[in-house]
């Protein structure tokens, strides 16, 4: 099976003697489209001329014969990037990845899928030598010694007549429970799509070890249930469902077609920086959209919900809001950073209905940004009693997702002394309307050292005093 590798909007050609087939393409773009609705993505790729263009969507997709890896747009190798992206799907689906897995199956150069069944059949093999997780099952059977209790009920009805025979109500320890039904699924699953010598060996070892497992229609409808018998394969389940999630969404209306393992890059920024945060902050100071609130009010309540992506409960209260898009400061503008002004508006829009002193708009980083990651510019804006909201632009590096929680901290900590207005602040040449910008801002942060990592403890005094803000809307 062949593997072709292209980044975020890449192109790979179409035609005789090209990368793909004109069938070949035709088959990625109807795996795609099935995953249209799981993603509630405009289009995951799209056919342009005679090639076929990736979109803002990152992942896998196999048919029979080839792969198509699509990486996110991150400076570095591919083999840099693919590692950066298994931890960022790690830490967004809460799976219990090591830095030294992803490191030793990378090495051995292979791609996004390979690296995931490579974690999921490492990870089992060992589980399954300690022996399946079992549990007792009830069974009826009429015996000719009792075994178990008596049905009492059943005897003296249906067998009044057979008294050599007994009505047996009994449980027996079996492997045939819907956690191993999950667990099986996914090993016959990846049978069929891994390429690796050593993946499909070790697949074909454990389909052996579940033989006495049943098979299950609907894997991700069993009623898996945690107990103390299970929880050493618990972090395995969530694997195989993450595994199966997206392949069962596009299947079960027909006959497989393919493999797909994908997702929004835009979210999956957005899932990592929250529980990023939640896992560095803790979570008594880290909101993820739990608490929403609205822009405006009628006679009949609230309208035009807002949803943002993090807030962070401090004595300033901050709100966090990430956009997976490329900063790119303009000639004209440079001040503007390439911020949209859309996402200008809709940050203070937060900051407002929630009472924040402070709202951050975070980006991923790049080698072509004037400074290294961390808090590119700070702006501020006049709140409605006098008062002035503060308002970064900032990045982080996700293609060293190691370093992350320490430049999330580094970001979060710091707060600049704002300039009073008679210091000779004016309105002329703002980043944009209603805000003003701070010199001094863009000061680099030390990469991949854990500086800043959990020193967050000063001033805090409970998540009441977030929401109590004297500028939030009354309730």
């Amino acid at each position: 099976m062949k593997a072709l590798t292209v980044k975020e909007y890449g192109r790979v050609a179409v035609g005789e003697g090209k990368a793909l087939t004109k069938g070949e393409a035709q088959r990625f773009l109807s795996l795609a489209e099935r995953m249209r609705p799981q993603l509630n993505s405009a289009h995951v790729l799209t056919y342009e001329g005679d090639a076929l263009r990736s979109q803002q969507v990152v992942g896998v997709l196999a048919i029979p014969g080839k792969t198509l890896e699509i990486l996110p747009k991150v400076d570095g190798e591919d083999g840099q990037v693919r590692r950066a992206l298994v931890h960022m799907i790690a830490v967004a689906h809460d799976l219990k990845v090591a830095d030294a897995e992803i490191a030793a199956l990378s090495s051995q150069r292979h791609d996004l899928l390979e690296i995931v069944i490579g974690l999921f059949v490492q990870r089992l093999t060992i589980a399954v030598r300690r022996g399946l997780p079992r549990r007792y099952v009830g069974h009826e059977e009429d015996l000719p010694v009792l075994r178990g209790r008596l049905n009492v009920v059943r005897q003296f009805t249906q067998l009044a007549v057979r008294p050599d025979i007994l009505a047996c109500r009994y449980d027996q320890l079996s492997e045939d429970t819907p956690l191993n039904r999950v667990l099986k699924a996914a090993v016959r699953r990846l049978a069929g799509v891994a390429r690796s010598a050593a993946n499909a060996r070790r697949l074909a070892e454990l389909a052996a070890r579940f033989e006495f497992v049943g098979e299950s229609a609907h894997p991700l409808r069993e009623p898996v249930q945690r107990d103390r018998n299970s929880t050493a394969f618990y972090d395995l389940y969530k694997l195989a469902r993450f595994l199966l999630s997206g392949d069962w969404q596009t299947t079960t209306g027909g006959k497989m077609m393919g493999f797909p393992l994908l997702f929004k890059m835009n979210v999956l920024f957005e899932k990592f920086v929250c529980n990023t945060l939640e896992r560095t902050l803790g979570p008594r100071r880290v909101d993820l959209k739990e608490s929403y609130r609205s822009a405006l009010r009628d006679a009949d309540g609230e309208l035009f919900q807002l949803e943002p992506d993090v807030l962070i409960d401090m004595p300033d209260g901050i709100v966090l809001d990430t956009k997976w898009k490329r900063l790119e400061p303009k000639e004209e503008q440079p001040r503007k950073w390439g911020v949209r002004e859309p996402d200008v508006y809709q940050l203070l829009a937060y900051a407002r209905a929630y009472g924040a002193e402070r709202i951050i708009l975070l980006y991923p980083w790049h080698r072509d940004l004037p400074a290294a990651p961390g808090i590119m510019a700070h702006w501020w804006a006049p709140g409605p009693k006098g008062e002035r909201i503060q308002f970064d632009i900032a990045t982080v590096d996700v293609g060293n997702p190691k370093a992350v929680p320490a430049m999330l901290c580094a970001i979060v900590r710091q707060r600049p002394r704002l300039k009073s207005a008679s210091q000779g602040l004016t309105a002329a040449g703002q980043p944009s309307a209603g805000l003003r910008e701070e010199k001094g801002a863009r000061q680099p942060l030390p990469e991949g050292t854990a500086e800043g990592r959990h020193r967050l403890g000063g001033g805090y005094s409970g998540r009441s005093e977030f929401r109590s803000h004297p500028y939030a809307p009354e309730n």
